[in-house]
């Protein structure tokens, strides 16, 4: 089972921001799980709200900044430190070379984005880790546009729900991954996926009684704030 960093190290340092990335690195995480947005001028961005509002000094949506104004905003107001917001670029360029796994989940539920799957893709490609990425999406269309014009590239449906056979609607859709919220997973999840060749991926996951649920359970991969605490005992 791998350990993914939520949003870097999300419980000890600014999140999504090179510090928090950097902070995983530390503690000897599997990987990382981080979301993008696009800037007003097309910049892919790292940042998980819609919204800048929560995360920084600064007011207003991700998408109606450019990405000089986005950079003059500090992101690690949370921990009294300074933190400018990385673009994708910058996270690649840091992670380069290392053998992680990157879960890239694409914010277009609330604002479209359009075009910004193709412009995730080529940079992915561009740094050569296609095979080593997952995009995933609460936005299933968007999971779609990626299985049907990027099938090289593993695909998650997140949801916090509990739906009926969900592995039966994966595989409908061609999608190689659940990211259900802990609460929804359960061994008959895992079994009913694993026997059609579908991981399961769940977040996020921070104490260590949900920590035992998943295990007990044989998910593929947990996503935390706190990846300290539970890579000693993977």
């Amino acid at each position: 089972m791998k350990i993914i960093g939520h949003r870097g190290a999300a419980g000890s340092a600014p999140e999504n921001t090179l510090v928090s990335f950097e902070k995983g690195l530390e503690y000897g995480v599997d990987g990382f799980e981080f979301d993008v947005q696009l800037s007003r001028d097309g910049e892919i961005v790292i940042c998980h709200d819609e919204r800048v509002d929560r995360t920084s000094d600064g007011v207003g949506w991700v998408k109606d900044f450019s990405l000089k104004e986005l950079k003059q905003l500090n992101f690690g107001v949370a921990f009294e430190k300074y933190a400018p917001i990385p673009t994708l670029y910058e996270l690649l360029a840091m992670l380069k070379g290392r053998s992680l796994t990157l879960n890239v989940e694409i914010k277009t539920g609330l604002i479209p984005y359009p075009g910004i799957v193709d412009k995730v893709v080529k940079l992915l490609d561009k740094f050569g880790v296609t095979d080593q990425s997952i995009i995933s999406s609460f936005e299933h269309k968007t999971i779609v546009e990626v299985i049907k014009n990027h099938p090289q590239i593993s695909t998650g449906l997140l949801y916090d729900c509990g739906p009926i056979n969900p592995w039966i609607y994966a595989q409908n859709l061609g999608a190689v991954n659940l990211h259900p919220h802990f609460a929804f997973v359960n061994p008959e999840l895992v079994s009913e996926s694993h026997s059609r060749g579908i991981g399961i991926n769940t977040w996020t996951v921070n104490e260590p009684w949900q920590m035992e649920h998943v295990l007990e359970s044989g998910v593929d991969m947990i996503i935390t704030n706190y990846p300290e605490r539970f890579v000693k005992n993977r």
